[in-house]
């Protein structure tokens, strides 16, 4: 008892020296433990996210959930941009200060604000770090990919990286998504639900459009939605 004690007190040490050292992998690795137990998660491609250097991961965006998953995917911390009325959130706001999240309000609630958070994309990507965006914006109010805006064009203008596209899928229809009106209004309805993300290739900045992008996010997307698909028909063939 006192040796398994004398282990469990160095292991708990060792643990919060890390988090102090590394304060943004550290709670990576945590979330990246927490989303393995709430799904049945099929994570294929981490490594095109580079060893190194600076990189841009841009997804669908299905629920308030998908920074943390694709996040604690990641085989690298990333900075990713978010809504500031969330960003603000008074339980949840040292968090996102502690992972470096970049907040975004609308110029017409907060004039400079779009810029004062390009500036900080900019100066993360200048550093080497992986920042990560949903092009759409918004939440899709049907489960599918809605049309990407102009924001990853005025990074990459700026800064011209690697972008990385990635495709999610399992998400539509949880209680952190809007397939069933307003999304966090109703208590969670299932556990360990199979999601699946998938990480492509990444694309150099000069073959990058708009377009390309949203295209081959849809594309990881599909396939994301086949794997789910192909295994809950698998697992009704082989109910009892």
């Amino acid at each position: 008892m006192m040796l398994f004690a004398s282990v469990a007190v160095g292991l708990l040490l060792v643990a919060v020296w890390w988090f102090r050292r590394h304060p943004r992998d550290a709670m990576r690795r945590l979330v990246f433990v927490l989303i393995h137990v709430m799904y049945r998660l099929r994570l294929r491609g981490r490594r095109h996210i580079p060893d190194k250097g600076a990189a841009i991961v841009v997804c669908n965006h299905v629920s308030f959930m998908d920074a943390l998953l694709v996040g604690g995917a990641s085989r690298r911390p990333l900075r990713f941009l978010m809504d500031k009325p969330i960003f603000d959130s008074p339980w949840l706001n040292w968090m996102f200060r502690l992972v470096g999240a970049i907040p975004v309000e609308s110029e017409r609630r907060d004039p400079g604000n779009v810029r004062r958070a390009l500036q900080e994309v900019s100066r993360a990507l200048a550093e080497g770090e992986v920042v990560m965006l949903f092009p759409e914006g918004r939440l899709t109010l049907d489960g599918e990919v809605q049309t990407f805006r102009r924001g990853l064009e005025l990074i990459l203008a700026r800064d011209p990286v690697p972008v990385i596209p990635a495709g999610l899928s399992g998400l539509w229809g949880s209680w952190t998504s809007y397939s069933q009106g307003a999304a966090l209004s109703m208590p969670p309805s299932r556990f360990r639900a199979r999601v699946a993300l998938t990480f492509g290739e990444p694309m150099e900045p000069h073959d990058v459009s708009r377009a390309r992008v949203e295209a081959r996010v849809r594309a990881l997307k599909a396939e994301s939605d086949d794997w789910i698909a192909t295994r809950d028909q698998l697992g009704k063939v082989h109910r009892p």
